[in-house]
C-alpha cells in the first residue's frame, strides 16, 4: 500500500510531466483563434502565401510615434502594432518592429532622411494638439519602413478619399494595414518580376513618353515599349501580364486590332487610355480652338467588349487649375493658375479594390464612356465626376478667356459620370463570323475567351507632367503648379495589382472594419448605473462567493 508522501510525490511528478507536454506541444504545434466579427485578427490567404515565401527575418520601423498623439492617431499606431504582431504570428520567420521618431535626427540628417521617405510616398502630416501651453502643432510621419539583411521598402499607411471625415479615414486606413504591410513586405523579397508592354507607333504617350508608368510601377514589372506592328502572331503578345495603350493620335490596323483581340480571348489584360476628341492647348489662346472628334480604330473593339467612348469632353466644376500668363512682373512672366472645368479633381470612388481608399484623380480633357450590351461581361465603373457636371459634345471650343467668367452652376446639371470602366468576364471575339485579317490562320483563332479590359475616357491619366523651370517630367500625380500631388500614381498601381493577380493581396482591400462609436447620450443618462454594474457587481459576487465557501468549509470540518 503506498504511502501519502508517494501518492503526493506521484501527484506533483505527473504535474509536472504534464506541463511540459503541453510546453512542447505549444512550441509544436501554432494556432490561433480569431472571435472577433469582423476577423480583424485574420489574414488574407494571398497574405498568408507572401508570408510562408519570406526566407529572412524581416524588420519593421513605425514611424508614427509619440505620447502626446491625438486619440485618433494613437489608434492608428496600435493598429500597425497589432497588424505587425499578427503578421509575426503567421509566419515562420521572425518579423519585429520598432518605433523610430525622424524629428529625434539631427537637423541635417532630418532634411535627408525626409527626402528619403518621399520617395517611398510618406509625407510629413501637421496634427493639432492639445497640451497644458494651449493647442501647438505636431508634425508627424503616418509610414512605415520594412528592412531586410540587404534591402529596404516603405509605406504610407494614413490614406482616405478627400470628403472624408477623420473618423472614416482612420477607419479605412485601419481596414488597408494588411495591404499596406503585406505589399511592402512583397516588393521586398519578390525575384521575379512579370512582363508589362506599352504600346508604341500610334503617337502614343506623346507627353512623357511612358515615364510616368515606369517610375510608377519600377519594381513590380519588367516595361517593354512594344510596336505593335512588328508582332507576327498573338504569342509575340501573350507573355505580357498587362498591355497598355496610352493616348493614340493614329488609327491602329485592322491586323492590330486583330491581335489584340486575340490576346484579349488568350486571357490577357488590355487597358485602353483614349480621348474621344484631340485638343491642341498650344492653339487655346485668342478666341480659342475646336476640339474635334477623331478615330483612332479601336472605336469597334471597345464597343465589341461592352464600352463606348464618347465623341465630347466633360466639364466639372470640381476643377483642376490652368496655368496662363498674367503679365509681367519686372522682366518676369508670370503665370496665374486659373480654374479650368475640362480638368477634373475626381473624387468619387467606388469601393473595389482598385479604387477604395484614393484621394483626388487628376483628368485632362476626359471624355464620356457609356456602357453596351456585352453578354457575359461585368463592368465596374471604377471613378466618378463630382454632382455638378456637363457633356459638351464635339466639336468643343475650348478657349483660355472662358477662364475669366465665372461658370453658371445650373448649366452643370449631371452628376456621378462615369470615368473609368473594369469589364470582366467571358468576352466574344470582334472577329467572330468575319473574314480574318490577311495573314492569319483560322485555326489559330479564338471566338471567344476570359480576359480583363479597363477603358478610360483619357488618353493622359498615366502620362506624367514636366516641371518647367528644370525641364524634366515629374512623378506621376505631381502637380507642378500648385504642388498638389494626386493620387494617380496609386492608382495605376493597385490597377496593374489587380490585373495581374486579382486573388492576390489587392483583394485584402476589400477588408472593412465596423466602427462601434459609444452613444454619448445614453453615456451621459446610465454613467451610474453602468459604474455599479461594473465596479459594484463583482465586488458583491466576490464577497458572496467567499461567504458560500467559508460557510461550506466550516460546516464539513466541523463535524
Amino acid at each position: 500500500m503506498k504511502s501519502a508522501s508517494q501518492n503526493t510525490a506521484i501527484y506533483w511528478l505527473g504535474l509536472i510531466l504534464g506541463l511540459v507536454i503541453l510546453l512542447g506541444l505549444g512550441q509544436l504545434i501554432r494556432f490561433r483563434v480569431d472571435l472577433t466579427e469582423d476577423q480583424r485578427y485574420s489574414l488574407h490567404e494571398a497574405t498568408e502565401a507572401v508570408l510562408d515565401s519570406l526566407s529572412e527575418d524581416i524588420h519593421v520601423e513605425i514611424l508614427l510615434s509619440g505620447e502626446d498623439l491625438p486619440a485618433g492617431m494613437r489608434r492608428l499606431q496600435v493598429s500597425i502594432e497589432e497588424q505587425v504582431r499578427t503578421f509575426d504570428a503567421y509566419s515562420d520567420r521572425k518579423i519585429s518592429f520598432s518605433y523610430f521618431d525622424p524629428l529625434s535626427l539631427a537637423e541635417e540628417e532630418q532634411e535627408e532622411f525626409i527626402l528619403q521617405l518621399a520617395d517611398y510616398g510618406i509625407n510629413p502630416t501637421t496634427l493639432f494638439v492639445n497640451q497644458a501651453a494651449g493647442q501647438q502643432t505636431k508634425l508627424i510621419f503616418p509610414g512605415i519602413l520594412i528592412y531586410s539583411e540587404e534591402f529596404e521598402t516603405g509605406a504610407l499607411v494614413l490614406k482616405g478619399e478627400k470628403g472624408m471625415g477623420e473618423e472614416q479615414i482612420l477607419n479605412q486606413s485601419i481596414e488597408n494595414l494588411e495591404f499596406e504591410l503585406s505589399n511592402a513586405i512583397r516588393k521586398l523579397t519578390r525575384s521575379d518580376m512579370g512582363a508589362l508592354a506599352m504600346i508604341i507607333g500610334h503617337e502614343e504617350m506623346k507627353e512623357d513618353d511612358g515615364y510616368g508608368l515606369v517610375e510608377a510601377l519600377d519594381g513590380d514589372f519588367e516595361i517593354f515599349k512594344v510596336p505593335l506592328e512588328q508582332a507576327r502572331t498573338v504569342q509575340d503578345l501573350v507573355n505580357f501580364k498587362i498591355i497598355f495603350i496610352q493616348g493614340p493620335q493614329q488609327a491602329f490596323s485592322e491586323r492590330e486590332i486583330y491581335l489584340l483581340d486575340q490576346y484579349v480571348m488568350q486571357g490577357g489584360n488590355l487597358v485602353v487610355l483614349s480621348d474621344g476628341v484631340q485638343v491642341d492647348v498650344r492653339e487655346a489662346g485668342g478666341e480659342g480652338t475646336l476640339a474635334m472628334p477623331y478615330e483612332n480604330g479601336l472605336e469597334n473593339l471597345l464597343f465589341k467588349y461592352g464600352v463606348r467612348i464618347n465623341k465630347d469632353l466633360i466639364q466639372d466644376l470640381n476643377f483642376g487649375y490652368f496655368p496662363v500668363m498674367g503679365g509681367n512682373f519686372g522682366d518676369q512672366e508670370q503665370l496665374v493658375p486659373l480654374p479650368w472645368p475640362f480638368y477634373i479633381q475626381s473624387t468619387r470612388m467606388y469601393p473595389h479594390p482598385i479604387t477604395k481608399g484614393l484621394d483626388l484623380i487628376y483628368l485632362r480633357f476626359a471624355s464620356s464612356l457609356d456602357t453596351v450590351l456585352a453578354p457575359g461581361v461585368k463592368k465596374t465603373p471604377l471613378f466618378f465626376t463630382s454632382d455638378l457636371s456637363r457633356v459638351l459634345t464635339a466639336p468643343v471650343r475650348v478657349a483660355f478667356s472662358d477662364m475669366q467668367r465665372e461658370p453658371d452652376i445650373e448649366q452643370f446639371p449631371m452628376q456621378n459620370l462615369p470615368l473609368a470602366y473594369l469589364l470582366e468576364g467571358e468576352f466574344t471575339s470582334l472577329y467572330k463570323n468575319r473574314f480574318l485579317p490577311e495573314g492569319f490562320d483560322q485555326s489559330e483563332f479564338k471566338e471567344s475567351g476570359e480576359g480583363k479590359v479597363v477603358v478610360i475616357g483619357d488618353g493622359e491619366l498615366f502620362q506624367s507632367q514636366s516641371d518647367f523651370q528644370a525641364g524634366r517630367p515629374l512623378n506621376l500625380g505631381e502637380d507642378p503648379f500648385n504642388q498638389n500631388i494626386y493620387a494617380n500614381r496609386l492608382l495605376l498601381r493597385n490597377l496593374a495589382q489587380y490585373l495581374d493577380n486579382p486573388e492576390g493581396i489587392i483583394a485584402s482591400r476589400t477588408r472593412s472594419f465596423q466602427i462601434r462609436p459609444l452613444n454619448r447620450v445614453k453615456i451621459s443618462q446610465e454613467k451610474t448605473k453602468w459604474q455599479l454594474i461594473n465596479v459594484g457587481l463583482p465586488v458583491v459576487f466576490l464577497l458572496l462567493f467567499g461567504g458560500a465557501v467559508a460557510a461550506i468549509r466550516r460546516k464539513k470540518y466541523s463535524r
